[in-house]
């Protein structure tokens, strides 16, 4: 053989990244090594001795799997925005949308503005954002997974089959009017969940809660489903193979309700997850963790979506919540731009008149502020109880409504104080750690994409990391290799997305490069920047070096590269490590 064929093939890898700290979603201790990528695949964790396009130097960094955050609302968001923010920015990488039970199709052109409706009244999207944002070019749910395969996105994402939009599909006004379904739209309504299952949606969705109302105050249509509606539903599903199963429930006959999800598994044979919170003061919420593991001794999947912190409001002059407007001499200034409007409240008479107003109002300002709290930057999402307003205002001499005032005029008019209501009726988040710390929860309810200007929870995956792997204080903290596979492998697995959320050889290159040290959140801030000029709360973080999607660098220093890598994710993906011969 001459010596030319026997020089040593030299593989050219896409990328590299070095001499990271590995954590890699098993849940197994850090460990330094380099990560080799080609094809948007891992192809080698070790010491990689090719060379690549690219080399990432990261010592002295984190390197983790993209986080998968499977409780997302960008149903409209992800027909007409390439950016799945915020929570691309908090390094996600897959999301997965069209949860409890609203979306957008199946959808007959008369029912457009019903489902707007049931969008805007249950997610907090205004319904002038989705008017004018909707191109509405589907009806069925294939339709609209080819809609929305049609442009490319910066992160992965997955739809659902929703529960509310078949329903009123099947029934029209009386699926509206929570009427019961004959048989033969209980099975219409299996055939129209199956198709969707089989085109590509990773699951079906349904809400059973009244907090969960359209925007003219009318519950959801599938609030009193009955059990023979979901049962059957769950069991045409289960003739696909495929898919999963999400709820919310307020669990009002809690034994008859846990009934119900327990024959949708059984019928089914498919996964099953509840949403979970602390809902009211003690410890409610442990009724369904013994439920959850009732149901995997029986074998059946069964597991919780659980929240990172608090679930609370933001409130701001600029947000959604904003008890000034409460006062007649407030709103007769809101029309004016911020910075005149805040000039005009500093007026110590202007001041005066509008305490006096919110004073002269049965029950005040009708806001608890000993439970209120500024939220700050970086924001505090653990405050002890002597930093609420009223703590501080009784400290000060001050009322707390003048306190309340003054803070909401702070930087400009664009400060934010904060109101944690789920998972914080102790003033601590311990219920929420024992939350998510049971085997059978899963990170979830970020809610990235709804309740834009009330909430900004798509940063739970970077609480997840700082706050319970870092900087809690007031109760324990997690090991990070166990929380990196939470928020990685483990919600990856409850999806059916075998193909992610762990940095190993075969598997979807899906990365983040991290300087921990660093890593934290900012204070969200309010940008004018959906359809129609509409508010969003937007949040950014610091310290994600690099995100990674399928090879494909996406954020660097937590700035969009421009690459758009992301696709619709159609199905289930199998575990790509697995013999399937």
């Amino acid at each position: 053989m001459s010596a030319k064929h026997q020089e040593e093939v030299v593989v050219v890898l896409d990328l590299i990244v070095r001499g990271g700290s590995v954590i890699d979603g098993s849940g197994s201790p850090a460990r330094t090594a380099d990560v080799a990528i080609s094809g948007g695949v891992i192809v080698e964790v070790g010491r990689v001795d090719g060379r690549a396009d690219r080399e990432i130097d990261a010592d002295g960094a984190l390197v983790a799997p993209g986080f998968v955050d499977i409780h997302t609302h960008y149903d409209g968001q992800a027909t007409w925005d390439s950016r799945l923010q915020p929570s691309s920015g908090q390094g996600v990488t897959t999301v997965v949308m069209g949860n409890c039970g609203v979306g957008f199709a199946p959808v007959r052109p008369a029912d457009h503005d019903r489902l707007i409706e049931l969008m805007e009244g249950v997610e907090d999207l205004p319904g002038t954002v989705l008017h004018e944002g909707l191109s509405w070019d589907w009806e069925s749910i294939p339709d609209y997974l080819d809609a929305l395969e049609k442009r490319s996105h910066d992160i992965d994402f997955a739809a659902q089959a929703c529960h509310g939009p078949i329903r009123l599909y099947v029934m029209g006004q009386r699926g509206a009017d929570r009427e019961p379904a004959t048989s033969d739209e209980l099975a219409e309504m299996g055939r129209l969940a199956a198709e969707g299952i089989k085109a590509g949606a990773l699951g079906f969705t349904t809400s059973r809660t009244l907090n969960h109302r359209t925007s003219r105050g009318e519950p959801t249509p599938t609030l009193t489903a009955a059990r023979e509606e979901l049962v059957g539903i769950a069991g045409a599903i289960g003739e696909t193979g495929l898919g999963v199963l999400q709820v919310i429930s307020d669990f009002p006959d809690f034994e008859d309700e846990v009934s119900t999800l327990f024959e949708m598994m059984r019928a089914s044979g498919r996964p099953l997850s509840v949403s979970l919170a602390q809902a009211a003061p003690g410890d409610g919420y442990r009724r369904t963790l013994d439920v959850l593991e009732s149901a995997n001794d029986e074998g059946l999947q069964m597991r919780a979506q659980v929240a990172a912190r608090a679930i609370g409001l933001v409130i701001g002059m600029q947000g959604t919540v904003n008890p000034l407007r409460a006062s007649a001499v407030y709103r007769s200034l809101e029309g004016l731009p911020l910075d005149e409007r805040v000039t005009r409240l500093s007026d110590p008479d202007v001041r005066r008149r509008v305490l006096e107003d919110l004073a002269a109002r049965p029950g005040g300002l009708r806001q608890p502020l000993d439970r209120m709290f500024e939220l700050g930057s970086p924001p505090d999402y653990e405050p002890d109880a002597s930093k609420s307003i009223a703590a501080r205002a009784a400290a000060s001499g001050l009322t707390g409504e003048e306190l309340f005032y003054d803070l909401l005029l702070a930087e400009g008019g664009t400060a934010l104080l904060y109101l944690p209501v789920l998972n914080y009726f102790d003033g601590s988040l311990d219920a929420a750690a024992e939350m998510l710390g049971h085997p059978n929860a899963v990170p979830g309810l970020g809610d990235g994409g709804a309740h834009v200007a009330t909430i900004c929870d798509a940063s739970f995956p970077t609480t997840m990391l700082t706050h319970w792997g870092r900087d809690r204080s007031r109760g324990p903290r997690f090991e990070l290799p166990w929380l990196v596979g939470r928020q990685c492998r483990a919600t990856a697995e409850a999806v059916g997305l075998l193909d992610r959320g762990l940095v190993a050889p075969g598997y979807k290159a899906d990365l983040n490069v991290i300087d921990f040290d660093r890593l934290g959140l900012d204070s969200p801030i309010i940008r004018h920047d959906l359809p129609a000029g509409g508010k969003r709360l937007l949040q950014s973080a610091h310290g994600y070096r690099h995100t990674i999607v399928s090879g494909v660098e996406t954020y660097a220093d937590g700035a969009p590269t421009g690459a758009l890598p992301g696709r619709l994710v159609r199905g289930p993906r199998p575990d790509p490590t697995e013999d399937r011969s």
